[in-house]
């Protein structure tokens, strides 16, 4: 029987809930499974409702389920707000005071036993010991990794192991039958990891020696990873005084041919406008993560959404080219990132990348390999005109693209200005001029569109289509999955290459099918741009804008609605 368990636990910030989800995603990658972890928590240092949701499956999954097996109460209030997901023969383990009168409960003193050990402040490890005994692993294998993740404290590790002791003891001695799967310690089959860290190891193989931000959650975890690879890689990771003076340490970074990088969210994106303008009008290459967060203004900073869309199209005055690319998968994080700075160097021009907090703090095993691309490293800069003085900048060439030397490397002179400039970099106003800069930025766009991926089609021969963008990919793709399980002829298409839009695969499939839209957001601006750029209308719409990822089971009973309508 295949294996797809979920467990939910709940508790305060401050309670080491992260700590529990990662002790228990590392059993699992040591014993072979596949899982997904997402984190739900409040914008508290400490108090609020958290929870961390772990999936469990012997073969990938790529979407967090609605439905628990194994409920953990740290806080009194989980079993209260989540009790209604508890599967029917679903587990319960909370604190004997708050112990609810139903079967399959254990009550745990988390407190006394982690006393016992040595410590109150192994609660959290006699939580994970609990679950992992419950959930039929032995032992043994719970040992090696508590005393892995302690390696570098022989105090803590030891007081941990005890904590590991007593809770097995506990599952013993109550009696309580949880799951028998197989849990035999092996080799693991892929790598932990989230979005932030594949982001951020995707910026490191591309090159990139500078990081600039200013704190921004849930950008903020894409940069710390960054300081963490700063300290094997010769790279520089600058917390600025505000998010515009980070996007211009990173537009002048890349002006002297360093490669750099700079991650915030919508709030923060909204104050790089006007560098992210500097950046187009000196064609200068610029690399910005905008890590989307529910808003306007502050919002809802510790949850998710994909609200900046439209935004990110138009995202400072006038116009100018630019790419806008949003990754699906943990995995995929890391090809994008690479493909960022490929594209901002080859066509000098500012490239966004459009995560979002679900993308950016989800953890899973990802079992395939992260190649580094073959494009990913800088190219040199071209030679040198034998005159120095005949050298132009901004020279207007057919396809937009002019010679880019780095100031200093030569004897010619590199000229940049905020202001309209002639081909040499001097500041002009005239028309004939402006014109033509205007028209020589804008030629870079039909070899642009070339450069873009198609979108990923999921039995698109299928009468309708689900229709998505960005991080919602596994989601949508296990809905289209029920749905044809439920004999529902359906199939999907996924853009992961925003702007500019590619056209043809996209104008060809959308015009020969039914389709509907799929967003987390509330006025479906995906479709704005397909209505926009191709004439092409959804034939319904299942949005979802909560903040919450998106629901599979809203997806499933939405499209099965206006389908079978």
């Amino acid at each position: 029987m295949a294996t797809d368990l979920t467990v939910k636990i709940g508790g305060e910030a401050g309670q080491g809930i992260q700590t529990v989800g990662d002790l228990l995603c590392r059993v699992c990658r040591q014993a072979g499974y596949f899982f997904l972890a997402i984190n739900d928590h409040e914008s508290r240092v400490r108090g609020g409702h958290n929870f961390l949701q772990l999936r469990i499956s012997d073969s990938p999954v790529l979407a967090p389920a609605s439905q628990v097996d194994l409920l953990v109460d740290l806080d009194g209030i989980t079993c209260e707000q989540h009790g209604d997901e508890l599967k029917d023969n679903g587990l319960i383990l909370c604190r004997p005071e708050q112990q609810p009168e139903r079967d399959g409960v254990l009550a745990v003193d988390f407190t006394q036993l982690a006393e016992k050990a040595g410590d109150k402040a192994t609660e959290n490890t006699v939580a994970v010991a609990v679950c992992v005994a419950l959930l039929g692993a032995g032992e043994e294998l719970c040992r090696n990794v508590v005393a892995q993740f302690f390696a570098r404290r022989d105090d803590l590790k030891e007081i941990n192991l005890k904590a590991v002791q007593a809770g097995f003891a506990c599952v013993s001695e109550s009696g309580l039958k949880g799951w028998d799967l197989a849990w035999e310690e092996q080799q693991p089959g892929g790598a932990l990891l989230n979005g932030a860290k594949t982001l951020a190891l995707g910026a490191v193989a591309a090159g990139c020696r500078v990081g600039a931000f200013y704190p921004m959650s849930p950008a903020t975890g894409i940069m710390a990873q960054l300081v963490q690879l700063a300290e094997h890689f010769p790279m520089v990771v600058e917390q600025a005084e505000d998010e515009l003076a980070a996007v211009n340490m990173v537009t002048g970074s890349n002006f002297a041919g360093c490669r750099a990088l700079t991650a915030t969210s919508g709030g923060g994106f909204a104050l790089m406008t006007e560098g992210m303008g500097l950046a187009a009008i000196t064609e200068t290459p610029l690399v910005i993560i905008n890590a989307q967060r529910p808003g306007p203004a502050t919002g809802l900073p510790t949850r998710t959404g994909q609200g900046d869309l439209l935004f990110t199209l138009h995202a400072s005055q006038d116009e100018f080219p630019r790419f806008v690319l949003a990754p699906s998968t943990v995995a995929d994080c890391f090809d994008t990132i690479q493909r960022a700075f490929h594209l901002a160097d080859t066509y000098q021009v500012p490239v966004v990348v459009l995560v979002d907090h679900y993308l950016v703090s989800t953890s899973m095993l990802v079992s395939e390999r992260l190649e580094v691309s073959p494009d990913a490293a800088p190219k040199a800069p071209p030679e040198p005109p034998d005159d120095p003085a005949t050298y132009e900048r901004f020279a207007l060439t057919e396809n937009g693209i002019s010679p880019r030397l780095f100031p200093c490397q030569s004897q010619a002179l590199v000229k940049a200005t905020g202001n309209e400039h002639t081909p040499d970099g001097h500041v002009s106003e005239g028309r004939q001029n402006r014109n033509a800069m205007v028209e020589k930025r804008l030629a870079k766009l039909p070899a642009m569109k070339k450069e873009q991926r198609p979108p990923l089609l999921y039995h698109e021969e299928a009468e309708w289509l689900l229709v998505s963008w960005g991080s919602s990919y596994g989601m949508v793709r296990e809905a289209v999955d029920i749905l044809r399980e439920q004999e529902f002829d359906i199939g999907m298409v996924h853009l992961v290459d925003m702007w500019p839009l590619p056209q043809e695969p996209l104008q060809g499939i959308l015009s020969q099918h039914k389709w509907l839209l799929v967003e987390q957001n509330a006025t479906g601006q995906l479709g704005w741009m397909l209505r926009a750029e191709l004439g092409v209308e959804p034939q319904g719409s299942i949005f979802q804008y909560d903040g919450r990822p998106l629901e599979v089971e809203r997806v499933v009973k939405q499209a099965a609605a206006r389908i079978g309508g």
